[in-house]
């Protein structure tokens, strides 16, 4: 059974202002989510600044996201590093707080092959019991892809290896590995713009950028194509596609954070070396917002 179906939310990790942790306002993020219908919170992603965030940070957020949740949606962690020990460790430690599942990223800087990614990733699902999903995005990993048949591999050969959060954008990679995934591989989409795309060859949902600021959007989206409305689900997806884009127009998080910050919600403070948005880029993002309807 998958950890969730639907969309779930890779949640922001704010700051204050002297660049702490801001858990008053994270509590009230988790709050807003849940209410508005997000099926599984995604903690200490690419979107929760973890490389940015101490071993202590990283596990404290954790602990204190399962805690404010408290058993009512899936928690899903990000525990990866480009070292398997350390990923071993993060995934122990948040196995303990209680999560649902981990996410773990690919390796990043060390570009290993195949049989290493297939050795890293087997490590890592062996030291916890809690379900695990890969998360491939080569982008963000000096090129590294986790091929199809290694993902297959080891969905099949590892018990608690559940599925893979895509984020290559590469829909003919994904069509391949569906066609040989056996209904053993949960797919999620990484990609805000390919929601209905990954869930017609057969994806559980997305962790997405776009709940953040359009969680009951979102949601939507994904239900509605469950629901067997695809038209409907299709037409909510192309509606969002200027916010996906302005929502991407610079690196994620910049943009969400600032998003956020316009709709009240936080202070769009990120830690280096990410930066505050051009306004360029800001005008871009607001106007998008407005046209979509989640700003005034």
């Amino acid at each position: 059974m998958a950890i969730f179906t639907g969309a779930g939310v890779a949640i922001v990790t704010p700051f204050k202002e002297n660049g702490e942790v801001d858990y008053e306002t994270f509590a009230k993020n988790i709050e807003y989510q849940i209410s508005n219908g997000t099926d599984a919170i995604i903690v200490c992603g690419t979107t929760g600044e973890a490389s940015t965030l101490s071993h202590e940070e990283h596990l404290d957020v954790i602990r204190y996201c399962v805690k404010c949740v408290n058993g009512r949606i899936p928690v899903v962690a990000g525990t990866g590093s480009n070292c398997t020990e350390t990923a071993i460790y993060l995934s122990q430690e948040a196995e303990k707080a209680g999560v649902d599942g981990i996410l773990v990223v690919t390796p990043y800087y060390n570009k290993a092959t195949q049989k290493g990614l297939f050795e890293h990733f087997k490590m890592v699902a062996d030291s916890v019991k809690v379900p695990m999903i890969l998360y491939n995005i080569p982008g963000r990993t000096g090129g590294v892809n986790i091929l199809p048949e290694t993902v297959v591999k080891l969905c099949t050969e590892v018990e608690n290896i559940v599925g893979v959060k895509d984020a290559t954008g590469n829909i003919s990679q994904v069509a391949k590995l569906m066609s040989i995934a056996g209904g053993k591989v949960d797919l999620y989409s990484g990609n805000d713009d390919q929601i209905v795309p990954l869930l017609s060859l057969g994806g559980k949902g997305v962790i997405s950028v776009l709940s953040n600021v359009a969680p009951a959007q979102t949601h939507d989206i994904c239900a509605k194509f469950f629901e067997g409305d695809v038209e409907g689900s299709c037409k909510m997806q192309l509606e969002a596609i200027s916010l996906i884009e302005a929502l991407f127009c610079e690196v994620n998080p910049i943009p969400v954070k600032k998003a956020l910050h316009l709709m009240g919600m936080m202070g769009g403070t990120l830690r280096r070396p990410l930066t505050v948005m051009e306004d360029a880029n800001a005008a871009r993002l607001e106007k998008a917002m407005k046209d979509y309807g989640i700003l005034k």
